[in-house]
């Protein structure tokens, strides 16, 4: 038996354990579990590492951190000469033992984590122009460097994206949404809507992250309904060595509902908990009415439902983001209505859909399209731009200042005051990480520890390399936490933190030799 299935055995053991032990847990099961006063301290057991969050940033680093490693491939050349040549210079080394900030020096790509930048344009060369130039790494397995490691999520392996709305199709192309070493083709069959979109449904990427986890043998890495409540660094000897650990305790949600808790150490923490824990709220008047929503899945619902039709009243999207995109697409194909209210201008460079390749999105564009042509209802009378999308009106630098029982909304604008009779609200101005289970909620965290974490104004501080805190060494964080919003940037993370643990526990002498159980 490996380690890592030694550690996933032990810490099911452990919950067994509380659960024939504790005369009161039977009881305490029934209620959501925040108090964990009754769990045994003596000999928790201890993890290397522990990732909380099983999306495709977790199931990446179980990746690389289960032995798979990146080679450059023989038979692939690297169109940017400079990095082709520092390839070569190195390739007989594994891309997780080399140097990541010289390899990374100089490139440009759409995130601001170099280590991000670097791995995607290895896996999908000059992909922002258009090319779709093979990966240049090849992958090969070696047993005796892997790190035993758990992945604590809370549903099946793919995380948020088993809750997104199903019909609607990703902003990424299929193969950006793939992990390394499994083809996203070759697991859906090939199927495509078109010879022009290569777009994903969000089940299909859900079932593409779940079927990846068995088909690379990651299955025993990870611990599915598994609820974090509480991370903390406790200074204390261990085994006779001192130190600090990371002390990990929740619970998991088992049959009937019941909750088991648990506790357990760690060297090392890796945050991958996402951004949609939290909908960013307007903070106005009736935002808690019952046809107000913060999830576009509401809207694919009521159009399900037949409760919204081209005879209702108009839908109010707010945001000017690609969900609230979604989410006008979704509407407008089905035929209903659209108010769009934003607050930013037309031309502000800082749109997401200035940053998009009009080719590769051009339904994202298109909407851009109706932003900038369709003029807000009596602006300016009879022009001709009006009739291009009559069922379609935007509302630039306007603000919602409240919403009212009797299915009313009153908007702000420069100079106006606006009510309109509506049917649904959607507000979708994006989504905050809940980190309520670290000291302080990680506030401290933060680039500006004075503010709450959120993935684009106060990301995690962390070293650009290693994506380790700075604030918190042995506190590591990736995607979304550290401003990786898209799938194919957040594999850089798992990158950066592989190749820091391995060349961490290797230089100490803690990597899995011969199958054999030197752990702590």
């Amino acid at each position: 038996m490996d380690a890592a299935t030694e550690i996933s055995r032990t810490f099911f053991t452990f919950l067994l354990f509380l659960s024939s032990s504790v005369p009161a847990l039977a009881q305490a099961a029934a209620m959501p579990l925040l108090e964990e006063t009754t769990l045994p301290q003596e000999h928790p057991p201890t993890v290397p590492v522990v990732i909380i969050g099983n999306g495709p940033s977790g199931i990446c680093l179980s990746y690389l951190l289960s032995g798979y490693k990146p080679y450059l491939d023989p038979a692939t050349v690297h169109p940017n000469p400079i990095l082709y040549r520092k390839l070569q210079d190195t390739k007989h080394l594994p891309i997780t033992e080399q140097d990541l900030e010289y390899l990374s020096e100089g490139l440009e790509g759409r995130s601001s984590n170099p280590v991000a930048v670097l791995f995607d344009t290895l896996l999908h060369p000059n992909a922002d122009f258009g090319y779709k130039f093979p990966s240049v790494l090849q992958w090969r397995r070696d047993k005796q460097q892997h790190i035993p490691h758990l992945v604590l999520g809370r549903g099946t392996p793919g995380g948020a994206w088993h809750a997104m709305e199903g019909s609607m199709l990703t902003i990424s192309l299929g193969i950006w949404m793939e992990l390394p070493g499994v083809n996203y083709k070759d697991l859906t069959n090939g199927k495509r809507r078109d010879v022009t979109s290569d777009r994903a449904t969000p089940e299909e990427i859900s079932s593409y992250y779940c079927n990846y986890v068995k088909l690379k043998g990651l299955q025993k890495n990870f611990v599915d309904n598994t609820y974090v409540t509480s991370i903390q660094k406790l200074y204390r000897g261990h085994e006779g060595k001192g130190g600090a650990l990371w002390e990990v305790r929740g619970y998991q949600q088992v049959q009937n509902d019941t909750h088991v808790p648990f506790c357990l150490f760690a060297e090392n923490v890796v945050l991958a908990t996402g951004a949609s824990d939290s909908p960013v709220r307007l903070g106005v008047e009736g935002e808690d009415l019952p046809f107000v929503s913060h999830s576009i899945s509401d809207l694919g619902l009521a159009v399900s439902q037949r409760k919204l039709d081209k005879n209702s009243d108009p839908v109010l999207i707010v945001g000017a983001g690609l969900s609230a995109a979604d989410a006008v697409l979704c509407a407008c194909n089905s035929n209903i209505r659209v108010l769009h209210v934003f607050r930013k201008r037309i031309d502000d460079s800082d749109l997401i859909f200035k940053q998009l390749p009009k080719t590769l999105y051009p339904e994202y564009h298109k909407v851009y399209n109706m932003m900038c042509s369709q003029l807000a209802a009596g602006n300016v009378a009879g022009n001709a731009s009006i009739n291009l999308f009559p069922d379609y009106t935007s509302f630039p630098e306007h603000c919602v200042v409240s919403f009212q029982s009797d299915m009313k909304c009153l908007l702000q604008g420069n100079n106006s005051l606006k009510a309109f009779k509506i049917s649904m609200v959607l507000v979708l101005i994006g989504t905050n990480p809940d980190l309520f289970f670290l000291k302080g909620q990680g506030q401290y965290l933060g680039q500006d520890p004075t503010r709450p974490i959120s993935c684009k104004q106060n990301p995690i501080d962390i070293d650009p390399y290693t994506f380790e805190c700075t604030k918190e060494p042995g506190l590591f964080a990736m995607g979304p936490l550290v401003g990786d919003n898209f799938v194919r940037f957040l594999k850089g993370g798992a990158l950066g933190i592989a190749s820091c643990l391995l060349k961490r526990l290797k230089k100490k002498g803690k990597l899995i030799s011969n199958g054999g159980n030197n752990i702590m």
